[in-house]
């Protein structure tokens, strides 16, 4: 049977952890954007789409 997964069962270095990304990864977001907008290269667009996907799934917790 699959275990579920809660985000309160997790060890306290990692609510830490996910704290820590959940504050710095708007800020990256914006940078990225900005970047994207300058210099628009399939990195930078791949980048920013990463982190915007990180930054969703730490939002809903799905991570």
């Amino acid at each position: 049977m699959k275990r579920r997964y809660t985000p309160y069962t997790l060890p306290p270095w990692m609510k830490k952890f996910r704290g820590v990304c959940q504050q710095f990864i708007v800020p990256f977001i914006v940078f990225q954007g900005l970047r994207t907008l300058i210099f628009p290269t399939f990195f930078d667009m791949l980048l920013l789409v990463a982190f915007i996907f990180l930054a969703m799934s730490l939002y809903f917790e799905w991570i």
